[in-house]
Parts: structure tokens; sequence; C-alpha cells
């Protein structure tokens, strides 16, 4: 296929082999416990510019970022155990089986993206309501601190 000999078609292969197969996500986790997953994630960039701009679709987008955050969330489970399940959950490999089957038109892949991207969709509008609660919340306290503050003097 055409979209096969991109540069950016090949670095996403590349990063999927070398982070996937070879191990070396759960491997930089294991030995840099919080850098391993901030560079896991900085690795997925790639993944991203292709959904968005070459693919240019926002559900594929969103999928790879829930992959993306589900990754994080098993490589920050304490000790050896979230690195452990990370060598099972094989995101690179997950996003580079959705940019594929979303180009190719899988039905099955294409049905998986929309329904991940609603769940990061949803996700992403529940933090930003926590945000902004939590905003709210700080606002309030701190006035009422202020006026206890004052109300000392």
């Amino acid at each position: 296929m055409e979209w096969e000999t991109d540069p950016l078609y090949r670095l996403i292969r590349t990063i999927k082999n070398v982070m996937d197969r070879y191990f070396l996500d759960p491997l930089i986790g294991l030995l840099f416990p919080t850098a391993g997953d901030i560079f896991s994630s900085v690795m997925t960039l790639p993944f991203l510019a292709v959904s968005l701009f070459r693919i240019k679709s926002i559900p594929l987008t969103l999928a790879i970022v829930y992959n993306m955050l589900t990754d994080m969330l098993l490589g920050i489970i304490p000790l050896w155990i979230g690195d452990l399940l990370d060598i099972f959950s094989r995101s690179y490999t997950k996003n580079f089986r959705l940019i594929v089957g979303f180009v190719e038109g899988d039905q099955e892949i294409i049905r998986e993206v929309n329904r991940k991207a609603v769940l990061t969709a949803v996700g992403i509008l529940l933090l930003c309501v926590l945000i902004y609660w939590l905003a709210q919340a700080v606002v309030y306290l701190s006035t009422e601190l202020w006026e206890w503050i004052q109300g000392l003097f």
C-alpha cells in the first residue's frame, strides 16, 4: 500500500516492534519507575501524529489516547507488578493495529475505535467536571480561610 512507504508509518512500526516485541516498554518502566512511564507516553506521539495529521481522525486519536492512558495506568502500579502487566498490555501493538485496521476499513477495528473514543471522551468530560468542582472548592475554601485569618486580627 502507498501509505506503508510513509516515513511516519515506518516509524510507528519500528516503535511498536522495539517497545512491545523486545519488551523495551516494561524494561524501561522497571529500570526507571516514573521516568519510564513518561518516556513511554512520549513514544506514543508518532501514533498520535499519524492519527491526527495523516489520517485526520479524532475517534482514532481518542482510541490511541485510551490505550496510552491504560498503559500508563498499568505502569504506575507499584513495585514490579505494573511492569509485569505492561508485558501483556502491548499498547503499541494495539495502537498500530488500530491505525492499520482503520486505514484498511476493517469494520471490527472501526467499532473498537468508536467504542474507545466514546470512553475516552466521557473520561475527559468527567475529568473536566471534577477539575471544575475542585477549583470551585479551592476558591471557596481559600476565601473562607482568608476570612477566618482576617477575623483573628
